[in-house]
């Protein structure tokens, strides 16, 4: 697949986009990639985008590790190889098990997930595929989250998979070297 909406050179940017993107460097990110590539033809979109995606990666009520299984799930659902390149090797490091990093990889229900990691795939597998979370399934996530922290999940949904449709629209190349590649 041939890339489209890539780099813009820095002499080419407009002012919005040279302030937009100089946000994301000085942000926790440190550089311009991945979506933010070509949203930054977007620039406004791409300050917000940024910054709901700052909150929701970094700061949610569900916490860093399932943010990132939340993620994972998102990105298999979408097939979406850079999402899947980057954070599949953060959640590892979050303490996301091997064996359910590549459950998720493989379109399958990891087995001995922790209860709160089984609930955050279940809620976001039913998001997606059935775009509703049964009742059963949003009391447990309420129970264990509360109310705030249900909405964050939906948004990390939402906002990946927001994410996944620039990538996938502007075919973003996985970066070089990255060995978390998604099976067909």
């Amino acid at each position: 697949m041939s890339g489209r909406l890539g780099p813009i050179p820095l002499q080419d940017m407009s002012a919005a986009q040279r302030a937009a993107a100089q946000a994301i460097i000085d942000g926790p990110r440190g550089a311009v990639y991945g979506p933010f590539v070509p949203l930054l033809r977007s620039p406004e979109l791409m300050g917000l985008a940024q910054r709901m995606g700052e909150y929701l990666r970094y700061r949610s009520a569900v916490g860093i590790r399932l943010s990132e299984l939340a993620i994972l799930v998102t990105a298999r659902q979408w097939d979406q190889q850079v999402e899947w390149a980057i954070h599949a090797p953060i959640a590892g490091k979050v303490g996301i098990p091997p064996d359910v990093v590549n459950a998720i990889a493989q379109r399958r229900r990891p087995e001995g997930m922790l209860v709160d990691e089984a609930v955050v795939h279940d809620f976001c597998v039913e998001l997606h595929e059935n775009k509703s979370v049964p009742d059963r399934v949003y009391e447990d996530a309420l129970a264990l989250f509360g109310e705030q922290g249900v909405v964050d999940l939906m948004g990390i949904c939402g906002y990946y998979t927001f994410l996944a449709m620039v990538m996938n629209t502007a075919r973003t190349a996985v970066p070089e070297g990255e060995e978390w590649v998604l099976p067909e």
